[in-house]
């Protein structure tokens, strides 16, 4: 049986799990080295009074803009909240658009109950659980969001009997069906948004939906199984993370801790890969014990299967998904797409563990409006980012000829090709957003509690660096760059950090934050990001809400919003304590914003009964522009 604490744990608690640290350095020496090293920028990280500033004019013109008056930010900024509601500023309202276990079609109208969740008969019709990354497109002049959800708490969606651990291969196919991702239409009515029951595009996608590998990888014998001899087909999205959207229109899904799914009832197969990845002897869910494909004493390749970009057309809900290898094999985060100003394709990509690389695809051929997509994301190059200290940076190829592997190989095990030639090890990079006004990319580093004392699974060392200057990380930054020539697909690129998250409440040295953080502001883990259509970046958080030691006065998780010529943050909403908030996007007319609150706590949104996972509109209630 399971160990039942395993469903307990966080996923980077599962993994550490599997990979135990050693005991940590004490934290008042950890502190002073890094605060030591202010230097070590060439004068460009100044720790003075235990803030950081970073970027050329980055204080100067925060300063000014606040002594003039002068800011971006259409609301005045909300307090911290420890409670189980969501918080909006004033003259804002905030719906529920729809809940874990909401019917998507009529059929299984009332399916879910307060007591007992969602029948396994019904789970692949309702709307998922733990929602994530999302985005909204227009078909033919309607809305359609397509949403990730993320993972399951079995806890909540399994019958008590079983305790959170599944007892039957029914239990099993309810996870499944619970997560992966779901397409909906959605309209506006008299009582604000609501989803469209029955809508031709309305679908779930599932860890049972047939797929297509495509690039490189795909036939390879690194991807070939029993079940799949040709290596061209498989089943199932997993732990569905963050997003992106094609400039053509169709929804990049992002395959995050796809490791955890996977056990083995017999003997573990060897190798490398495995470690790298985390995969190991038990799975999180005991899809192992029920299901041969999670069984890797089984098929061993089946994980190799997985960790990818899964590309879905939200026009067409009969369309077969696919799986784009040229992206890479890791735990992606979100993929943030942009055009060169050649014309070709570039993907930024986010590996989300701790030391782990940052990414960027560009395509081999370029593309315009109208034009057919076909290669576009299966021909390219994939480059992993090295920062400098002196906040210049270059994207390395991973080639054949750089990384000593086969080109199937460095797809299938990128964070091994990224080791290789070199990369900077990151403080578990997340979401990347791009500015829309200017050529300029954001990425959030969320934490890291094992930089400085623990290299990461390959043995690659995890010191202090560049963008990653603090030791024992537990409150993250959100670097940024601007490629040369202002061409995202140049391979040499200028750095600074546009905010270092910290508690100045409790600290007067380098955890204290950066020079834009202060008590009305502050906030742990930048997570999730995205820009709005005025160039105002968006941040989510998804850290430790317990308001108490080195968090104490940072409440619940968060949404803020930043002005990237100004520096300055704003705190825009709170979620129920418990949750994160993740996942957001914008109705066609910009009026509306939806956000994805995940694993909340209590009983929120409903006042009984089960904690729901739940897409939360929330608009002007003058009607104005919200993105």
């Amino acid at each position: 049986m399971v160990e039942k604490s395993l469903i307990d744990l966080s996923w980077d608690d599962f993994d550490e799990h599997r990979d135990p640290r050693p005991n940590e350095n004490q934290f008042d020496a950890v502190v002073e080295r890094a605060v030591s090293r202010r230097g070590f920028l060439g004068g460009a990280l100044a720790f003075g009074s235990g803030a950081a500033v970073f970027g050329t004019g980055l204080m100067s013109s925060t300063t000014a803009s606040r002594a003039e008056g002068h800011t971006r930010f259409a609301f005045k900024p909300i307090d911290i909240a420890t409670d189980h509601a969501v918080h909006v500023p004033e003259g804002y309202t905030s719906q529920v658009l729809v809940r874990w276990g909401d019917a998507l079609w009529s059929e299984v109208e009332g399916a879910y109950s307060p007591e007992t969740g969602v029948p396994a008969e019904m789970s692949d019709k309702v709307f998922g659980e733990n929602t994530d990354g999302m985005e909204l497109f227009e078909v033919d002049g309607r809305e359609i969001i397509a949403v990730n959800s993320e993972y399951v708490n079995p806890k909540i969606n399994l019958p008590a009997a079983s305790e959170g651990v599944p007892q039957s291969s029914e239990e099993v196919m309810l996870l499944k069906n619970l997560q992966g991702v779901t397409v909906m239409e959605i309209a506006r009515g008299d009582n604000g948004y609501q989803v469209v029951k029955d809508s031709p595009y309305n679908r779930r996608i599932t860890h049972e939906t047939e797929m297509v590998l495509a690039g490189p990888l795909a036939g390879h014998p690194l991807v070939q199984t029993n079940a799949d001899p040709e290596g061209r087909r498989v089943k199932g999205t997993m732990n569905n993370c963050g997003a992106g959207k094609t400039l053509w229109g169709t929804y990049l899904t992002c395959e995050e801790n796809f490791n955890g799914y996977f056990g083995a009832t017999g003997a573990m197969p060897e190798g490398e890969g495995y470690i790298r990845y985390g995969i190991g002897g038990e799975g999180r869910y005991a899809y192992e014990k029920f299901d041969e494909r999670y069984d890797l004493s089984k098929e061993p390749n089946e994980p190799h299967r997985h960790g990818f970009v899964t590309e879905i057309n939200p026009a067409d809900a009969s369309s077969t998904p696919v799986k784009r290898t040229a992206l890479g094999r890791f735990k992606h985060e979100n993929a943030e797409m942009v055009q060169a100003s050649d014309g070709r394709i570039v993907v930024y990509l986010g590996d989300d563990e701790r030391g782990e690389y940052l990414y960027k695809y560009v395509s081999t051929n370029t593309w315009a409006e109208g034009e057919p997509t076909e290669g576009l994301l299966d021909d390219g190059q994939l480059y992993v980012a090295k920062f400098n200290d002196d906040q210049t940076g270059e994207w390395l190829a991973l080639t054949p000829e750089t990384t000593g592997m086969e080109q199937a190989e460095i797809l299938c095990f990128t964070r091994m090709a990224a080791s290789a030639v070199g990369g900077t090890t990151m403080d578990r990079p997340e979401w990347v957003a791009c500015n829309p006004l200017k050529a300029e990319g954001y990425c959030a580093l969320t934490n890291n509690k094992n930089r400085g004392v623990k290299p990461n699974a390959g043995g690659d060392d995890t010191s202090v660096n560049g963008p990653n200057p603090r030791e024992t990380n537990n409150f993250g930054q959100i670097v940024r760059w601007a490629p040369a020539d202002e061409n995202h697909a140049a391979e040499a690129f200028t750095w600074d950090l546009y905010v270092m998250a910290g508690n100045p409440k409790v600290y007067n040295n380098a955890y204290a934050g950066s020079a834009n953080i202060n008590e009305g502001n502050m906030f742990n883990s930048p997570d999730g990001m995205a820009f709005s259509s005025d160039g105002m970046l968006w941040i989510q958080t998804d850290g430790d809400d317990d308001n108490e030691g080195e968090f104490e006065g940072q409440g619940n998780n968060q949404m803020l919003v930043g002005d990237p010529e100004s520096g300055e943050i704003a705190r825009f909403m709170t979620v129920p304590n418990g949750a994160e908030v993740t996942g957001l996007c914008w109705s066609l007319d910009k009026k509306v914003a939806f956000v994805g609150v995940q694993h909340p706590g209590g009983a929120w949104p409903d006042g009984a009964g089960k904690p729901r996972s739940s897409i939360v509109a929330v608009w002007r209630e003058d009607g104005a522009l919200i993105g």
